[in-house]
C-alpha cells in the first residue's frame, strides 16, 4: 500500500470517505485562489534572491504559478478534494505543469503561515471593497441630505414625536454612523497589515530568509513578530468581522427608517419600482422587500461573528484544525454586507421624499413643546423644571381643545401662565423650532447645510 502523498511516509493509508469529508476544505477555500499563488510568488522569489533555490527553480515556479491562475481564471482548473485544500491543489498542479522544481516551492514555509498569509490578503481586499462602498452610500445619503436640508420632518423618541428636525439632519445622522464604520474599516486594516509568511509550522525556520521581503511584496507593513502568534490568531478575522456587524446594525436601523416611512400611516418617502415588490394577492401593495432583507443580512452577519469567536475561544497555540473554520464565515459576510451596502446605497439615491407629509407630522404631537420651555426659561427667567411644569399644563390645554400649540389664543395661553406674551408665537412654529437649533451638530438648515459641505470634504475622496 503506498503512503498518503500529502501527509508522507508517517501515514500507510489515504483517509476514509468521512476523514476526507470533513478535513477538506477546497469547496470554499478555492476563494483563496488568487491571495494563494501570490503569497507563493513572492516567497519563491525571496528564496531565489537568498540563495536559498536556483534561479532557473524560481523562474520555472513562477512561470508555472502563472499558468495555474490563468487556468484558474478561466474555468479550466479542476479542484480535487482529494487534495484537501487550495494551497495543496495549487501545488499539485504546479507539479504537474514544471515537474519536480514545483517541491522546492514549500521549502521555509508551511501551510499554516501560508493559510494565515492568505487569509489576510483576502480580508485586507474585504475591507477595501467595503470601504470603497461604504463611501458610495455616505456620497448618496450626503446628496439627499442636501436636497432636503430645509425640509422638516419630526424627530422621534421612543417611536413618539419629540422635536422638529430636517430631513437633511436626519440623514447626515447616518453619515457619521458610516463614517465610523469606515474608521473602524481604517483600524482594522492597519492592524491586519503584517505578513505571517516565514513563520512556517509555528516556530520559525533555520533556512536564511528575508521576511521584510516577502512582507513588502506584499504590500504589507512588516513582519508580524512573533511565530506561534503568527499562525495561532485570527483576531484580524474577528475584527472584520466585528467592524462589519456594526456597520450591519447600522444598515439595518436605517432599513429600519425606511420600512416604516415608507408604509402608509407614515408616508414620509417613496422607493421606486426598482427597489419594491408586489404581492401576489394583494394589487395595491408596494412592499419595501430590499430594505426587508438588508435588515435581516444583520443576523447573519452577527452570528457569524459569534460562531468564529465559539470557535477560537478555547484553542492553545499553535494552529488548530479548528481554525479552517474562519474562512466560511468570512466568505459569506463579505458577501452579505456587499449586497446590503450596495441595495442600501441604490434606495437612498432613488427614494423621493414627501415633504408635506413630514411636515404635516411634524406639526402635530406638540413637538414644539420644548421650545415653548426654552422660551419661558430665556424670556420670562423661570426655572427649566418649573418651565416644564407650566409647558405640560399647556400641552394638557391644547390637546382638550384639539390644538396646535402654534393654534392657541394668547388669552389661553396666559391662562396657564400670566407671564406669556405674543412673542412666544415666533417659537411655537415647527420652522422656527429647527430654525432655532443653531448650535453645532443642531438641526438648523444653516448648520445642516454646514455638515454637509465639511461631510464632503472629510469622506468623499
Amino acid at each position: 500500500m503506498t503512503s498518503n502523498t500529502m501527509w508522507g511516509g508517517r501515514f500507510a493509508a489515504g483517509p476514509s470517505a468521512i476523514m476526507e469529508e470533513i478535513n477538506a476544505s477546497i469547496g470554499f477555500d478555492r476563494k483563496l485562489a488568487g491571495q494563494d499563488i501570490a503569497g507563493s510568488k513572492a516567497h519563491a522569489r525571496m528564496l531565489a534572491d537568498r540563495g536559498i533555490i536556483s534561479a532557473d527553480d524560481a523562474a520555472a515556479i513562477l512561470g508555472g504559478l502563472d499558468r495555474v491562475a490563468q487556468e484558474i481564471a478561466s474555468g479550466a482548473f479542476t479542484f480535487k478534494a482529494a487534495l484537501e485544500d487550495i494551497h495543496m491543489n495549487v501545488e499539485a498542479r504546479l507539479s504537474d505543469v514544471i515537474g519536480p522544481a514545483a517541491g522546492r516551492l514549500h521549502t521555509a514555509r508551511s501551510r499554516n503561515d501560508q493559510v494565515a498569509t492568505d487569509v489576510k490578503l483576502w480580508v485586507r481586499d474585504a475591507l477595501d471593497r467595503l470601504d470603497d462602498g461604504l463611501e458610495a452610500l455616505q456620497a448618496a445619503l450626503i446628496d439627499q441630505a442636501e436636497a432636503g436640508s430645509d425640509m422638516v420632518m419630526p424627530g422621534f423618541t421612543h417611536l413618539q414625536s419629540a422635536q422638529p428636525v430636517t430631513f437633511g439632519h436626519h440623514l447626515m445622522a447616518y453619515v457619521e454612523m458610516v463614517g465610523r464604520d469606515r474608521g473602524r474599516v481604517a483600524d482594522a486594516r492597519r492592524r491586519l497589515n503584517e505578513c505571517p509568511l516565514g513563520a512556517a509550522a509555528l516556530a520559525g525556520t533555520s533556512f536564511p530568509i528575508d521576511r521584510d521581503a516577502t512582507a513588502a511584496a506584499l504590500g504589507f507593513d512588516r513582519p508580524t513578530a512573533n511565530s506561534l502568534d503568527s499562525v495561532a490568531d485570527r483576531d484580524f478575522a474577528l475584527e472584520y468581522l466585528a467592524a462589519v456587524s456594526i456597520c450591519s446594525v447600522h444598515l439595518s436601523r436605517l432599513a429600519e427608517e425606511l420600512v416604516v416611512w415608507t408604509s402608509q400611516p407614515f408616508g414620509f418617502v417613496r422607493l421606486s419600482d426598482a427597489f419594491s415588490t408586489g404581492s401576489s394577492i394583494m394589487p395595491q401593495k408596494r412592499n419595501p422587500d430590499a430594505a426587508e432583507l438588508v435588515r435581516a443580512k444583520t443576523g447573519r452577519i452577527v452570528g457569524h461573528l459569534i460562531g468564529l469567536l465559539t470557535v477560537m475561544k478555547g484553542l492553545p497555540l499553535t494552529y488548530q484544525k479548528d481554525m479552517q473554520e474562519d474562512k466560511e464565515p468570512l466568505f459569506d459576510a463579505d458577501a452579505s454586507i456587499g449586497l446590503a451596502v450596495a441595495a442600501m446605497t441604490g434606495m437612498i439615491a432613488d427614494l423621493t421624499p414627501r415633504p408635506e407629509r413630514m411636515r404635516a407630522v411634524a406639526s402635530s404631537g406638540y413637538a414644539t413643546a420644548t421650545d415653548l420651555a426654552d422660551w419661558l426659561v430665556r424670556v420670562v427667567g423661570l426655572p427649566f423644571r418649573e418651565a416644564h411644569h407650566v409647558t405640560g399644563r399647556v400641552v394638557a390645554l391644547a390637546e382638550s381643545k384639539g390644538a396646535d400649540l402654534d393654534r392657541l389664543a394668547l388669552a389661553d395661553l396666559q391662562s396657564v401662565d400670566d407671564r406669556i406674551t405674543a412673542d412666544v408665537y415666533s417659537v411655537l412654529s415647527v420652522d422656527a423650532s429647527v430654525a432655532s437649533r443653531t448650535s453645532y451638530g443642531g438641526t438648523a438648515p444653516v448648520r445642516v447645510r454646514e455638515a454637509i459641505a465639511a461631510a464632503r470634504e472629510r469622506y468623499l475622496r
